[in-house]
């Protein structure tokens, strides 16, 4: 995930499912960083070549448009309207339990009046599952996975790492603020960057 002071946003996450990654195939990463600074193969999502990557989801999105890409089952770049999305190691919107919750607390931080991007990462540390959405299986790439997985992950092999929270205001001022935790789900460390976008 990133962004630019050019007026970009990515993220990119794998697709489980489709068993573990082919190394041969180029770094999804790579759509990223191109679609971030503007230069390379993959800079423009509606040209980019997605075949030779393992399975992916992506959202590009400038000041005017937001695209929904993906190479899996087939190829597809879409325009996104407003709205909230969730986006998670299924398709666009598919209706795992932790996906929902968390587009139900973004929806409220927003109703609300999104005025501390740093209240999102409230939501982002829960560890219990709501009773509702499909079950997700266990993750294609987790040997030990549990079948069921919250927002927040406490697992010394397959656990929460980071949390990143992006926000923008109407005036072009961005924050990003990345928390960082440890194998055991401590808080190990947290930065936070502001940004200018094009209004």
């Amino acid at each position: 995930m990133g962004v630019s002071e050019q007026g970009r946003f990515a993220v990119v996450t794998n697709i489980r499912g489709y068993g573990d990654p082919d190394p041969r195939r180029a770094s999804r990463g790579a759509l990223v960083a191109d679609l971030l600074t503007g230069h390379g193969l993959h800079a423009d999502p509606a040209q980019a070549d997605l075949t030779d990557f393992n399975p992916f989801n992506l959202i590009v999105a400038d000041n005017r448009h937001a695209c929904f890409l993906s190479n899996r089952p087939e190829p597809i770049c879409s325009q996104l309207g407003p709205g909230v999305y969730g986006l998670s190691n299924g398709s666009l919107d598919e209706p795992w339990p932790k996906t929902i919750q968390l587009k139900a607390h973004m929806l409220a931080w927003i109703v609300s009046g999104a005025q501390h991007p740093e209240d999102l990462f409230e939501p982002l540390r829960i560890e219990t599952l709501p009773d509702f959405g499909l079950d997700p299986g266990q993750p294609s790439d987790a040997a030990q996975g549990p079948p069921i997985t919250p927002i927040f992950i406490r697992n010394a092999v397959y656990g929460t790492r980071c949390s990143t929270v992006i926000a923008i205001d109407t005036d072009g001022k961005g924050i990003m603020i990345e928390r960082r935790f440890t194998p055991d789900g401590n808080t190990a460390g947290e930065t936070a960057i502001a940004f200018a976008w094009p209004a």
